[in-house]
């Protein structure tokens, strides 16, 4: 399926969703939703928003991006389908906001509208979309595929040239310079050194010295998919109480991977969680960081919790983030409709054992 194809089977289903509310409209704000509806487009500027510089509108008959003057050329050359494109595009001058409301209001007989960041005047997206969302085209699973792959080498990369004498920071700027040099956007880079490492589970970097061990975490956007994944690095030999730590992280998640099955909830997943900290000797691990849940164009779409009742579909992904002090373990999964797992942030040139019949990374020793 190609881009134009993929995006017209995806402006069906926001027609489905007008039909199914009895809307005249849909807007798409988000970075995430502009790349799902944009077959991985990206309208993002500023890293740090969660909306960027377009947005898609869509009724029943018609389908637009609407932008202003400074980015709708870029838009066009880079972001946009150059075959096919079923997007018009509306252009507002851009110090006259006012103008893209009126063609809305216009467009839409000043219907109701519905949005992923609805006004006060707007209504919420329906769940059905936002599930629709969530199962993966093969197109979608075959870029999340190269992320992946980028990824996975990036850390790969960072990690093997890493020094006991760096700082923090100079691990995670590694990591985003790593990402950026594969064309992917490090919307996250955590990195602990040995001092820091078993005291906070999103150990934000800082200026300290990495020394005996350090972990790097990405969460790697490309095509607007995440890929998350945590990796080690010990300079010298693990220790035997490290290599068990690692060894019980790995067991613990495998409950969970085991547990990720076509039509299982996701609070059930959390509870085998629960009860697998508890075995290994860690009851209060699980309340002291969020395990993982659903992935996609969101770093987590739905974050498992006891409530969550949500059920996994195929073609859906997963990421897992189980921890304990000292140790952390982390991969991007596929849910495959045979019930099987595929790893998308596998690096076979990073060091790996099996568990539960999976490759699983392992500390880098250096």
């Amino acid at each position: 399926m190609n881009a134009s194809k993929e995006i017209k089977h995806k402006l069906n289903l926001i027609r489905r969703s007008l039909l199914e509310s009895e809307a005249a409209g849909v807007r798409l704000r988000g970075t995430d939703w502009f790349a799902w509806a944009t077959a991985g487009g990206s309208n993002t500027v500023l890293l740090a928003a969660e909306t960027g510089v377009a947005e898609v509108l869509v009724t029943a008959t018609d389908a637009w991006i609407l932008t202003d003057e400074i980015e709708a050329q870029r838009l066009t050359d880079e972001q946009l389908p150059q075959e096919g494109n079923p997007y018009s595009l509306s252009i507002n001058p851009w110090a006259e906001s006012a103008k893209r409301e009126a063609f809305v209001r216009e467009v839409t007989s000043g219907g109701k509208v519905l949005s992923d960041r609805p006004t006060v005047s707007e209504s919420a997206l329906p769940a059905s979309l936002i599930h629709a969302r969530r199962v993966l085209l093969p197109s979608e699973l075959e870029r999340y595929r190269q992320v992946g792959q980028l990824a996975s080498e990036a850390m790969t990369e960072v990690l093997t040239q890493a020094q006991p004498t760096w700082s923090e920071y100079q691990l995670a700027g590694a990591g985003a310079a790593a990402l950026w040099a594969r064309g992917l956007h490090p919307a996250l880079t955590l990195a602990a050194g040995d001092r820091r490492l078993p005291l906070y589970r999103h150990p934000l970097p800082s200026g300290e010295i990495l020394g005996r061990q350090a972990m790097l975490v990405f969460c790697a956007r490309g095509s607007g998919l995440i890929v998350s994944l945590t990796r080690f690095v010990c300079f010298g030999g693990l220790s035997n109480a490290d290599q068990q730590r690692h060894r019980t992280i790995a067991e613990i998640e495998a409950v969970a991977l085991n547990h990720s099955q076509v039509n299982t909830p996701l609070n059930a997943i959390y509870t085998a969680l629960a009860t697998a900290y508890a075995q290994q000797g860690y009851p209060n691990a699980i309340r002291e960081h969020h395990q993982g849940g659903t992935a996609g164009y969101g770093a987590r779409e739905v974050v498992a919790t006891p409530e969550t009742s949500d059920r996994l579909a195929a073609h859906m992904v997963i990421a897992w983030n189980p921890s304990i002090p000292g140790a952390k373990i982390e991969d991007t999964f596929v849910v495959n409709p045979d019930h099987s797992l595929e790893n998308l942030s596998l690096d076979r040139q990073f060091p790996y054992t099996e568990i539960a019949g999976r490759l699983r990374a392992v500390p880098l020793e250096r």
